[in-house]
């Protein structure tokens, strides 16, 4: 517990209580609860700012009891001088800190998160089945914009602009042709996961990927191959019909018209992607 008269027992609490804190945050069971964790930080940050003055200011005040080993008082104050000058920048360094700090605060606190979605192992009935179609997937620098996008104006906003890569029936045709259909939103382990009516946002940004997904319903009278249904644990891990009963070319022609949709091919990022003549599938799959 902290003292509030103690420097040295709070320092050295609030050392332990740091490194508590880097070691419990490795991993989140609900992302809600950064945000509770931001601000505490933002507070700590606060505090941390005014113990630098506070610093600072004793030296400052004390400069006439100050020698150095050899008794000089001269280089004493020459050394409170500079320890003092050196803790004022570094209070103006994490005033720039906090304002970035305040800045993530606020991108977090308009985040809804959604529960992890629910597999369902229940056989199948005679209603109509809901499947997920890839409409778009993105990795490398085209997924960093939309990420930046997240980060921006939240993921309404990025639902919104991979919506554009979504033509209806061509889309979800071109999915269960090649495969990219699914059980459940395939998702990993520190995947987010957004949805929002009819499609579902997954993105990691330490990964780098982002896709969109919308649910399709499949008529109870109509034939769908289970081999072109990847269960979401086998599309995370990247095996499924497209491993085997796609062919080569398919897969070439698929990566050829992603690439001509794909947000860094358009001259404007938030243009719509250009539509090529004829029935062209245009989502790729995790």
């Amino acid at each position: 517990m902290p003292t509030f008269h103690d420097p040295l027992k709070d320092a050295a609490e609030a050392s332990e209580a740091l490194r508590g804190l880097a070691h419990a945050s490795r991993v989140f069971d609900d992302p809600a609860d950064t945000y509770a964790v931001f601000g505490d930080l933002v507070a700590s940050v606060r505090s941390l700012r005014q113990v630098l003055d506070q610093l600072a200011n004793t030296h400052l005040n004390h400069r006439d009891r100050a020698h150095d080993d050899d008794g000089d008082h001269l280089a004493g104050s020459d050394s409170v001088f500079a320890a003092a000058d050196e803790l004022h920048h570094a209070g103006t360094l994490l005033d720039q800190a906090q304002d970035r700090l305040d800045a993530a605060f606020s991108h977090s606190g308009r985040i809804a998160w959604h529960p992890e979605p629910v597999v369902s192992h229940e056989a199948p009935t005679d209603t109509a089945e809901r499947r997920w179609v890839s409409v778009v997937f993105l990795q490398g620098e085209e997924a960093d914009q939309v990420l930046d996008l997240i980060d921006r104006d939240g993921t309404d906003a990025a639902i919104t602009h991979l919506v554009q890569w979504d033509f209806g029936e061509e889309t979800t045709g071109a999915a269960m042709e090649n495969g990219y259909v699914y059980d459940a939103p395939p998702t990993g382990a520190l995947d987010r996961v957004v949805t929002e009516g009819d499609y579902a946002l997954t993105y990691n940004p330490a990964m780098g990927h982002v896709s969109l997904l919308r649910q399709h319903t499949v008529p109870p009278d109509t034939e769908l191959d289970d081999a072109d249904v990847v269960p979401a644990r086998q599309a995370i891990a990247g095996v499924g019909p497209l491993d085997t009963s796609t062919s080569h070319a398919t897969r070439t022609a698929m990566q050829e018209r992603s690439l001509r949709t794909s947000p860094a091919a358009q001259e404007d990022w938030f243009a719509g992607p250009a539509r090529t003549p004829g029935p062209t599938g245009r989502g790729l799959s995790l």
